[in-house]
């Protein structure tokens, strides 16, 4: 057996890649001796160590950012992220993220992820996309979250407010998403082959309340995670998403169908009407069944509410 598989596999809480970085690093030895090399064979009858250095500060900056949580407790932290918050520092957005705020919420709490101690991203959702989000605490559950993710073994909500009524009113949209053949920051339903080839995406929805056939509040599950992906697909179907500033292209000709109030309301949204309802999944550490549901935000229930005045 690989020393780094052999490590990773008797310590627990670690993930390969970490151990590997840390045999690199000099911080494993066998009876005493360093070893630099993950890929050697163990010996019989050796004893091996290994150091795992304390994590060291986050390159992110803690800052005050008030929070909505759901729950927390040493492993993870569920919160109700709101429209507007990126989730992590990128160009553009150096600070003021969503990482920023937990390194000063969770503090000293956070146990190490990778060597840092940082939030655990298990997955993210869009700067204007409201709704519950998950992270980890430490490393061992960011890994079981992420491959619980990755193994679609929870239950994803979201609600959509789309131009148009859907038809049928319940069904699932299957097609590959791709990076847009012109425009990088949008992807695209792109053919299977080629160089465009996208990957396999599945999203089921179900029509909740319509409003004539000018739109609708439609509930969505994704069986796939890909970029994007509940936007892509109800734009691809002629039912872009109210306000989305990158999918909806021109004013959508169900508009015409609106009282003027609720149209201009509509028109003027200013951001994609997608929010994050629910999230249900099994704790990494516990086993326990968890299940976390919050209301559309503020200014989409507005709207909500604009639509039914008529």
């Amino acid at each position: 057996m690989r020393l780094d598989r052999f490590l990773a596999d008797g310590i627990g809480g670690l993930s390969r890649s970490r151990v590997k970085a840390l045999i690199e690093a000099g911080n494993a030895t066998r009876d005493g001796h360093p070893l630099r090399e993950p890929a050697e064979a163990i010996r019989p009858g050796a004893t091996y160590a290994l150091t795992v250095p304390p994590p060291v500060p986050a390159t992110p900056q803690a800052q005050d950012i008030p929070l909505t949580i759901l729950f927390e407790d040493t492993y993870l932290i569920v919160l109700d992220k709101p429209a507007g918050l990126v989730v992590h520092p990128a160009p553009g957005n150096l600070d003021g993220t969503l990482v920023n705020a937990l390194l000063s919420h969770a503090g000293d709490d956070l146990t190490g992820i990778g060597g840092e101690a940082r939030p655990g991203i298990v997955h993210r959702l869009d700067k204007d996309t409201s709704g519950v989000m998950v992270v980890a605490k430490s490393e061992v559950a960011h890994r079981r979250l992420s491959e619980a993710f990755a193994n679609r073994d929870l239950d994803r909500d979201y609600l959509a407010l789309v131009w148009g009524l859907p038809n049928p009113a319940s069904g699932e949209i299957e097609a590959a998403i791709g990076r847009h053949a012109t425009d990088r920051k949008r992807m695209a339903v792109v053919g299977p082959g080629g160089a465009r080839a996208g990957k396999t995406a599945l999203t089921r929805y179900a029509t909740e309340r319509a409003w004539g056939s000018a739109c609708a509040l439609l509930r969505c599950r994704l069986a796939t995670g890909r970029t994007h992906q509940i936007r892509v697909h109800l734009s691809h179907q002629g039912h872009p998403l109210v306000g989305d500033p990158v999918y909806l292209r021109r004013t959508p000709a169900a508009a015409r169908g609106l009282a003027a109030t609720a149209r201009e309301a509509l028109l003027a949204f200013p951001r994609q009407a997608l929010h994050a309802a629910s999230l249900g999944f099994k704790h990494p550490i516990t086993g326990q069944t968890l299940s976390f549901t919050t209301p559309v935000p503020p200014d989409m229930q507005v709207l909500l509410d604009t639509l039914d005045a008529g």
